[in-house]
């Protein structure tokens, strides 16, 4: 079974075909060209894998949280090559991608996920592996990093991501083990984890597929812009 997986959740536009034994990935740091750069990865990617995009199984994206506008966009383009090509979508959360990231790189099975959100805030999660899953800990929150808390036990717990960067005290607040702040979700992540899910038949329509929002203010209003209130 073949899938293609986007992620364009950070700066990083990611795109990756694979069956879980094989995987043809593009990485790119992009920053706001995630649009012009989706498509022509993902062209490249399936080329390499020897495969047409009918050819594939289903689609999956990095459904959130992360930067609005990239969400969107990995969501619509994921939409319109599965319409096309009447293919299932899995959506898959960006903070257990990243998650799956970390025991990958690091063997990680407690991880804290942490993403810069801007407007003084970060995106977070707790995940703690279950095979080749993983069960959901804390589920997706957008705070301010003073006021995070973890779920007890969360001994040995390492944390992923570049909210670690942006906030160092971060870690040491949260008492974690280790922090690699260079992690980031990945698409090969959301493929990994998207695939069992598609054979599960947990795979949508592409009207269906939807982002994961778990902030609801991304900009101030007119008024507040006036009088140089900052979020």
């Amino acid at each position: 079974m073949w899938i293609l997986a986007l992620d364009s959740s950070t700066e990083w536009c990611s795109v990756a075909v694979g069956d879980g034994r094989r995987w043809y990935e593009r990485d790119e740091h992009v920053g706001q060209t995630h649009s012009e750069r989706m498509l022509p990865m993902a062209r490249a990617a399936l080329a390499e894998a020897g495969l047409e995009l009918a050819q594939l199984d289903g689609i999956a994206f990095g459904a959130g949280p992360g930067s609005f506008t990239g969400i969107r966009i990995g969501c619509g383009v994921a939409q319109g090559l599965a319409y096309g090509a009447d293919l299932a979508v899995v959506a898959v959360p960006t903070l257990e991608a990243l998650a799956q990231e970390a025991r990958r790189a690091r063997g990680w099975t407690t991880v804290v996920s942490c993403l810069d959100a801007r407007m003084r805030e970060v995106y977070a999660a707790m995940y703690a592996a279950d095979g080749d899953a993983w069960r959901v800990r804390m589920e997706p929150v957008a705070v301010a990093p003073a006021t995070l808390r973890l779920p007890a036990p969360h001994d040995g717990a390492g944390g992923a991501g570049n909210g670690f960067a942006a906030y160092p005290a971060l870690a040491g607040e949260l008492a974690l083990a280790s922090v690699d702040a260079t992690l980031r979700p990945t698409a090969r992540s959301i493929g990994e984890l998207a695939l069992p899910r598609l054979v599960a038949g947990e795979g949508v329509a592409a009207a269906l597929a939807l982002p994961l929002y778990v902030r609801h203010r991304v900009a101030l209003t007119t008024a507040e812009r006036v009088a140089g209130a900052r979020l």
